[in-house]
């Protein structure tokens, strides 16, 4: 046998074990339940729908709940974030959620959703609906935190405007602003230190 036939084998394990080990771990439920519902108030946690990942990396719910959505971590992602929003923004965030798996990105997201929003295909919600995010840092399973994560809070208000809502368009100091006004996702961004 030529010697290369005879180091095909130890290649196909080598790359095995090599891919393998850069295959992202993915946590138990209980623990991706535990940081996903961190930005949450914790009144609100033991609530929450949790959508989590499974062996294989797919999206699904992992805990039921009602009021708010809670997504976990991804795994595969180069950063921690986990993030919860109101349950009426989630054809919204689902939306959202299939056209990047699909392979659309930036802008191009937010262009098809208005599209589907305008079309009647998705239905925003009538009211104010939150959303708080942890971004960055390491979830530490051990204490139920996120050392380093900073937190961001919004509330969207579909179609809001600055005249609607009496807010500036740009961040000031430590006031609350409207961000992408008139559009479907239309949202008062808050300053966590508020």
């Amino acid at each position: 046998m030529p010697p290369t036939m005879r180091l095909t084998p130890l290649l196909l394990i080598a790359f095995a074990s090599t891919a393998l080990a850069q295959a992202p771990s993915v946590p138990p439920p209980d623990v991706q339940i535990a940081a996903a519902v961190l930005p949450l108030p914790e009144s609100m946690r033991a609530t929450a729908r949790v959508l989590g990942y499974n062996a294989s990396g797919k999206l699904g719910v992992i805990r039921e709940g009602k009021g708010m959505i809670c997504l976990a971590n991804n795994p595969a992602g180069e950063t921690f974030h986990v993030a919860c929003y109101h349950e009426s923004m989630e054809p919204f965030m689902a939306r959202g959620r299939e056209l990047r798996s699909s392979g659309t990105q930036g802008p191009q997201v937010d262009s098809v959703r208005f599209r589907d929003v305008k079309s009647g295909k998705i239905k925003m919600p009538s009211g104010p609906s939150a959303l708080y995010t942890l971004t960055g840092g390491a979830f530490d399973a051990r204490t139920s935190s996120a050392p380093g994560a900073k937190h961001l809070y919004v509330v969207y208000i579909p179609y809001a405007t600055s005249e609607s809502t009496g807010l500036p368009t740009r961040p000031t100091g430590m006031q609350p602003w409207i961000m992408n006004q008139g559009t479907p996702k239309a949202h008062i961004m808050f300053t966590p230190t508020m």
